[in-house]
């Protein structure tokens, strides 16, 4: 298997060496990593929770010089953030480097970074099934601008527990279409199971239906720290196997390269 969502302390909100990250995917049985650093964004969007973009070329530099062992894969990436406004920035940034592997991920609506636990507040001021609109019609903005590779934990706005209402599933559905319809895989986030609402990115229902619609998994643990590589990764298996999953994906130059799933 394969760990496709990994940072760095570059994202300002991580620790740990990247031979460290290394160290504990091998120890765990992994055939391969994929570092995938939050991209520099323009000066105005979050400066605070991503490398800026003087550190772009170290971090291509820090990733370099691992890539060294044939027999162990190290692919190099971005979680390139979706946000009105800034598209043509994160298109140029991608093309401007032969990136393995490229996450869309919508962490604000609008001014509000609703992931960030300094401002989950803000939930309590807000409808639910607006939240849930507003994020699923970004994230559909998102997988239509043709500039990912996949979309990064799909139901994130449940992270500090406030799940979607019943009849935000439509959204899902729709969502989802576009999904297939790009030709686009889903990360399968197991840091849901760190955070308060201890479930995985996305729901086994979302998945289930995923897999129903063709769209393909990418396996990805968004570990912010060594011991967080691979985090429960067999239980991710199940889940994706009970879906119907028989095989995830690993990107290697923008291209994707299935393996078998299997129980540890």
């Amino acid at each position: 298997m394969y760990d496709s969502h990994l940072h760095t302390p570059l994202c300002k909100h991580a620790r740990g060496a990247l031979p460290e990250y290394l160290e504990a995917a091998r120890k765990r049985g992994l055939a391969g990593v994929v570092f995938t650093d939050h991209n520099p964004m323009p000066a105005w969007f979050d400066p605070g929770s991503r490398m800026s973009p003087e550190q772009l070329p170290l971090y291509h530099s820090l990733v370099a010089q691992l890539r060294q062992d044939d027999d162990f894969y190290i692919g190099i990436g971005l979680e390139a953030d979706f946000h009105p406004g800034a598209g043509e920035y994160v298109r140029r940034q991608i093309a401007d480097f032969p990136y393995d592997y490229v996450i869309g991920s919508v962490h604000y609506i609008g001014a509000w970074p609703f992931d960030h636990p300094d401002y989950q507040d803000e939930f309590e001021r807000r409808d639910r099934m607006e939240v849930y609109a507003d994020y699923y019609g970004q994230v559909y903005a998102a997988a239509e601008a043709g500039i990912f590779d996949a979309i990064g934990h799909l139901d994130l706005p449940k992270k500090f527990g406030h799940v979607p209402p019943e009849e935000a599933w439509d959204l899902v559905e729709g969502v989802l279409e576009v999904i297939r319809n790009a030709d686009l895989a889903l990360d399968v986030n197991t840091a849901g199971w760190r955070k308060p609402i201890g479930e995985l990115y996305p729901a086994p229902q979302i998945i289930k239906r995923a897999g129903e619609l063709g769209i393909p998994v990418v396996l990805g643990s968004d570990a912010h720290a060594p011991e967080e590589v691979a985090w429960r990764f067999g239980d991710a298996v199940e889940v994706l196997l009970q879906a119907g999953y028989r095989e995830a994906w690993v990107f290697k130059n923008r291209r994707p390269e299935p393996y078998p799933l299997e129980r540890a």
